[in-house]
């Protein structure tokens, strides 16, 4: 007789050990589906996630007693042998379309979720770094290896976006390459939720994200790691990397949409980009969604011959490049960022300036801001929290502003 049991969720107890959850893997507030159950606060964040039904392990925990068990056979044939992150529920039957209804995913405070993020980045950056260091030695990267750090990418955006895409985005020239593949895999994962796509696409994006920009790990390091702009002759060696990297995860046997998100990512809209200067319908969803989270990510990151853009001010410069992106796709992604992501330099109708600490809840134009200078005198001033939701605020923002053209540095300190 099998040790892995089926049983409603309201089943559950401290000391079994959790299998696997039922239900689609977008519905919970766990990083990893197996662990033994030790802290009733758990069993209380599965019961509040609307997850009707759950596996246990009763050789590796408490067995079942006094309750009947809704199924013996281990969870592959008892719901279907769908393409899933390894530990992780199925898709939903239904699509998310209908699933996203259900989620009620416990969410974390952004201070909270801002350490855990930190953390995840790190992992991410050491794995992103070895698989750089795999391919220069001419090894292959299979996409089962990147699956548990998707998963952990995709639960902290479920917690809290904002903490993982605003994390993801500050980096050193040195972390660039590595963290760039994190902080995509994180916006395309975010930007897929939005766009309602169903679990499996879901996945595909955040992997996709993830893997997006290994080719560049066969690029002459004196081009890749260049302190100042490419030259022409550079520029067109650079151009490669998007073959490059298809045909390397093509080796390992990745998945389709991946290698099309790798081998698309710097196509337009109007037929003006690269390798193959595909236009419109040409390009695949997940390519055009690719190429928005690319970008973004790219402008408001350090680089070594610019500073980085302003994030809310990098959102109204893409809004104006004409035939470069999906309008839809583009509009979907502001959605999932933010008008004004958090760390965005706004000026307030008070004038002040103020800097973003957390999205709107309700309205995208009504985010959580510290304000902590002031234009008319030029300086600092006490910062003050201001939530311009709350309905006896006065407050409202007018623009965003460029923190350059203030001479203000080391913003991320207000929100961090």
């Amino acid at each position: 007789m099998s040790s892995i049991r089926r049983i409603p969720a309201p089943s559950l107890r401290v000391g079994m050990y959790l299998h696997k959850i039922g239900g689609s893997w977008l519905s919970h507030p766990f990083i990893r589906s197996s662990f033994l159950l030790t802290d009733a606060e758990d069993v209380r964040k599965i019961m509040e996630s609307g997850i009707d039904s759950v596996w246990i392990d009763e050789s590796k925990g408490d067995a079942l007693q006094d309750v009947e068990a809704v199924g013996e056979a281990p969870y592959p044939d008892d719901i279907g042998a769908a393409v899933e992150l390894p530990g992780t529920p199925a898709p939903d039957p239904q699509g998310s379309s209908e699933g996203a209804k259900r989620i009620h995913a416990v969410s974390s405070s952004l201070d909270v979720e801002i350490e855990r993020a930190r953390n995840i980045c790190l992992a991410g950056k050491a794995q992103v770094q070895e698989m750089f260091s795999d391919l220069r030695l001419g090894r292959t990267v299979e996409q089962e290896s990147v699956l548990p750090l998707v998963e952990e990418i995709a639960a902290s955006v479920w917690r809290n976006p904002a903490a993982m895409i605003s994390v993801a985005r500050l980096k050193t020239h040195d972390d660039y390459s590595y963290l760039h593949s994190v902080a995509v895999s994180a916006l395309m994962l975010a930007l897929a939720r939005q766009l309602k796509l169903d679990d499996r696409m879901v996945r595909v994006a955040g992997v996709g994200g993830l893997m997006h920009d290994l080719g560049k790990a066969f690029m002459p390091l004196e081009i890749l790691n260049k302190p100042g702009r490419l030259t022409d002759e550079e520029f067109a060696v650079m151009k490669t990397h998007p073959e490059a990297g298809a045909d390397a995860l093509r080796e390992g046997g990745c998945e389709p949409e991946v290698i099309d998100v790798s081998l698309h990512h710097h196509e337009r809209m109007d037929g003006r980009g690269y390798p193959y200067g595909l236009k419109d319908d040409e390009i695949s969803l997940l390519a055009r969604m690719g190429a928005v989270c690319d970008v973004y990510d790219a402008v408001t990151s350090i680089r070594p011959y610019k500073r980085p853009w302003d994030p809310a001010m990098a959102m109204r410069e893409m809004a104006r490049w004409d035939g470069h992106f999906d309008n839809r796709v583009f509009n979907a992604f502001v959605k999932s960022v933010g008008i004004y992501p958090v760390g965005s330099l706004v000026r307030l109708a008070s004038d002040r300036l103020a800097v973003i600490v957390e999205p709107g809840v309700e309205s995208l134009l009504k985010p959580k801001v510290r304000a902590f200078y002031s234009t008319r005198s030029r300086e600092k001033i006490l910062p003050q929290v201001i939530d311009l939701a709350a309905p006896d605020c006065r407050e409202s923002i007018v623009s965003p502003e460029s923190p350059e053209q203030w001479g203000l540095s080391n913003l991320e300190s207000l929100w961090l």
